[in-house]
């Protein structure tokens, strides 16, 4: 093997050949066009042509979330690159494992203002785990080795590969390494014993406890040893929007979401518990909101995360915690079997019954008996109607919030959306990532009129893969929560919020091939949903679904607000 001499393209190919890649998205150019044709000639792996650079980076991006494997996009240069920008930060927030091949002009030109030319690695530096330039064909087989290593080790995220046109025309020897070590990259996995220990004692000595898990346990596959550790204890649990399906939403162990959009339940518990347990979750904005709010309380917090980063970056901790989530997770519960202590029986009983009044104000209620569609009813209705085994993917808005917050996910992994960067357009290129991941699984993309018309040119790549994804549109006619917020916090000025030349969506669904409905009656809700999960269960869906325009998310708390300080109507 490592005689044979390839060129860089067909060394690109191999490469992604023998890491196992089964699909990768994008979108021709000049500047990989070398790269293309050896994806011509070969079988190993499917490309998947998007229709803007933007939707292949985001459909690799859901691909990864849903997987577990590295997402793979390949764009040009220049404006393939920009282009690619967003769906490159909007992984990087998120800690999305992905390998982002883009194309540079030939290394000559380099810095010459030449066609196409951008300066890749600098623009996207800020929003990558680690990015390369590629100036020798000698150097591409192990720079593509370490892309994969780094994007899917330890805390995950992309990896940017810039590789100029003449490096994929020049020859060398292939010689892929089965693995490679960075003398400056060695991710932590086991976590400190010593601290396991005193976490568990201190969760043990706890009145008033509190578990809190974020993205990190979807991401590090400690979805199990997360509801074994909450079940072994007895202790009430919530998860952040990209912990969702982390513990199984309809347990009654669990709070519900917590943060900005959050329960009553799961935000005051939070804010008032003794010993706090965060695992794979970083205290951000949306979540405590203000931490000096939040630094009212006094309270003994223990923190999981493989990045050492992220802990005490915003709220200090007593108990750090830095490794793999799933094996410190793991001791942990051999820690707590094997000793005799047990959590204080009775302080739990009494810091439940205190919880249960919080959850008897049941803060997601709403008008079940309008005579308009209520999104939240939409939502329901899409959980019933698939038992709550659909891939769910959203855009950004209200109704992200509302499929977060009405759509009880049981299960890691099927909750996919933007959460750190919240980009709109993300929802239907993710929900053809996951269908092309998953053939026979219910897909649903959950969207707003506004993202929707971000990446809507994507229904072309659904008809060329004949994709049977359902789009559920909420259409209320507004950039909601810009609407919203405008409502709250800005007098009622609708300041450019108002969605009104909308296009006719049934008829660009028809337009692209697809199946299109429009549902005005809340009656007629659950029989479109069966008939597009049912009769046209092998085709994309479009189903356009008019709901009240003046509907707003609840609770919600104001930015730079404290947990406890919920609008609840």
């Amino acid at each position: 093997m490592a005689d044979m001499e390839l060129t860089g393209a067909e060394i690109v190919v191999r490469c992604l050949s023998d890491e196992g890649v089964e699909h990768i998205f994008g979108y021709p150019g000049g500047a990989v066009l070398n790269i293309y044709d050896e994806i011509y000639k070969q079988d190993d792996f499917k490309h998947i042509l998007v229709r803007h650079e933007q939707a292949a980076v985001h459909a690799a991006d859901a691909y990864a979330r849903a997987t577990g494997k590295v997402g793979v996009a390949i764009v040009t240069s220049g404006p393939g690159a920009t282009n690619a920008v967003t769906g490159i930060a909007t992984a990087y927030m998120d800690s999305i494992p992905l390998v982002v091949l883009t194309g540079q002009v030939p290394t000559a030109a380099i810095g010459q203002d030449a066609f196409q030319e951008v300066d890749t690695v600098g623009i996207t530096r800020p929003c990558v785990k680690h990015n390369f330039l590629v100036k020798d064909v000698r150097d591409l087989a192990v720079t593509i080795k370490k892309a994969f290593y780094i994007a899917a080790t330890g805390r995950p995220g992309p990896v940017v590969v810039d590789i100029p046109k003449d490096v994929t025309q020049h020859r060398c020897a292939y010689d892929y390494p089965a693995s490679v070590s960075m003398r400056s990259y060695n991710p932590t996995g086991k976590g400190h014993a010593g601290q396991i220990k005193k976490a568990a004692q201190m969760l043990l000595e706890a009145e008033r406890p509190m578990i809190y898990s974020g993205g990190g346990v979807v991401l590090g596959n400690a979805a199990e040893r997360l509801t074994e550790l909450v079940r072994l204890l007895g202790f009430p649990a919530t998860s952040t929007l990209m912990g969702l399906g982390g513990y199984p939403a309809p347990d009654p162990l669990f709070l519900g979401m917590l943060g900005m959009h959050g329960t009553i339940e799961a935000n005051m518990a939070m804010q008032h518990c003794d010993v706090l347990l965060a695992v794979g979750a970083r205290f951000d904005d949306r979540v405590i909101g203000n931490p000096k709010h939040f630094a009212r309380e006094a309270r003994r917090i223990i923190h999981i995360d493989v990045d050492p980063s992220s802990i005490s970056k915003r709220v200090r901790v007593d108990v750090p915690i830095v490794g793999d989530v799933a094996q410190v997770l793991e001791e942990m519960i051999k820690l707590l079997r094997a000793g005799t202590a047990r959590p204080k029986a009775q302080a739990l009983k009494a810091w439940w019954a205190q919880i249960e009044l919080w959850r008897a104000q049941d803060c997601l209620k709403y008008d079940r008996d309008a005579p308009v569609i209520k999104p939240q009813f939409v939502i329901e209705k899409l959980f019933e109607v698939t038992g709550g085994d659909a891939y769910v993917t959203s855009d950004v808005g209200q109704h992200q919030m509302w499929a977060a917050q009405y759509y009880p996910f049981a299960k890691p992994r099927r909750w996919i959306n933007s959460g750190g960067l919240g980009t709109m357009g993300f929802g239907l290129p993710a929900a053809m990532g996951v269908q092309l991941a998953f053939p026979d699984a219910m897909v649903a993309c959950v969207t707003g009129e506004g993202s929707i018309q971000m990446n809507i040119q994507e229904l072309s790549t659904c008809k060329e893969w004949n994709l049977p994804l359902k789009v559920i549109l909420l259409n209320n006619g507004y950039l909601g929560m810009v609407r919203q917020w405008q409502e709250f916090f800005y007098e009622e000025r609708y300041a450019e919020s108002y969605m009104n030349s909308l296009p006719d969506f049934v008829k660009l669904a028809e337009a692209y091939g697809h199946v299109g409905m429009t549902i005005e009656r809340p009656a007629d809700v659950e029989p479109a949903l069966r008939d597009a999960f049912g009769k046209h269960r092998d085709k994309l869906v479009f189903l356009n679904f008019v709901t009240d325009p003046r509907e707003n998310v609840f609770p919600m708390i104001p930015a730079g607000k404290g947990l406890s300080e919920m609008i609840l109507v």
